[in-house]
């Protein structure tokens, strides 16, 4: 599997609008950072998309993205859910109807959200996204792809990370449950969230997502869901051996 990271950055985005800081004025493209999002390219010739960032359309076309057979879901947040209308245009290309796949809480507030595409059934005259909602309710398969949904806390909700094989993706997380750790043993690509170097409420801050790691051991783990205060390469110089900040279009293999 093809791993590309289409977004590492927060709700904000990185540069940050009205924000004149050494990282937003940076010239190094890696501290440019759009809102977090993955393309995944399975063996089996799969394309599935990680979250539908507000930053879709820029991302799809900075990467070709031609081909979605499938949308998953870690949460429901704006920076997460708010490019769902982007998905009209896949819907066009392939004239088929496009799953998406979520825990029942972000169903719930997809719908909600974008409830003009659900009240119509989702196919009047092109205008808006043909989707179908499939619940996660424990691993399920996409293709010869099975993928195992894990459960971390943001804050105090309970949001979905992803394991294939022996990749795992945990953005938007700030408590990892006991449990949960035990399912994220004998990884090679370990995608962690990481904010800023200051405590948050709701995210891992590096020094706290640099001690998880640490915990769980993966080959490589790669940070994202970053804010303006890590610039790329000052804070890639000062982290262990195995570990750095991942950045928009960088492009992963995993098995």
């Amino acid at each position: 599997m093809q791993v590309l990271f289409l977004g590492t950055g927060t709700s904000h985005g990185v540069p940050m609008i009205g924000c004149d800081c050494a990282v937003c004025r940076s010239q190094d493209p890696r501290d440019s950072r759009l809102r977090p999002s993955l393309y995944l390219e399975c063996d089996d010739g799969m394309r599935v998309l990680v979250d539908t960032t507000p930053d879709l359309r820029q991302q799809a076309l900075r990467h070709n993205l031609r081909k979605v057979d499938a949308v998953i879901y870690t949460h429901s947040h704006a920076d997460h859910i708010l490019g769902l209308d982007e998905l009209r245009r896949y819907n066009h290309m392939t004239r088929a109807a496009l799953p998406l796949y979520g825990d029942a809480a972000t169903l719930a507030d997809i719908r909600r959200v974008f409830s003009y595409v659900f009240e119509t059934g989702g196919a009047s005259g092109g205008g808006v996204p043909d989707l179908r909602l499939n619940t996660i309710v424990g691993p399920f398969c996409l293709g010869r792809t099975e993928i195992q949904p894990l459960r971390v806390l943001h804050g105090g909700r309970p949001v979905l990370a992803f394991r294939i094989g022996t990749f795992a993706y945990l953005t938007d997380c700030n408590e990892i449950p006991d449990e949960t750790k035990v399912q994220l043993q004998g990884l090679d690509v370990l995608v962690l969230d990481a904010l800023r170097r200051k405590r948050h409420p709701t995210h891992f801050s590096i020094d706290e997502a640099v001690a998880v790691a640490r915990q769980l051991g993966a080959r490589q783990t790669l940070f994202t869901h970053c804010c303006h205060d890590l610039g790329h390469a000052e804070t890639c110089a000062s982290l262990p051996e195995g570990m750095a900040l991942a950045y928009d279009g960088l492009q992963v293999a995993c098995t």
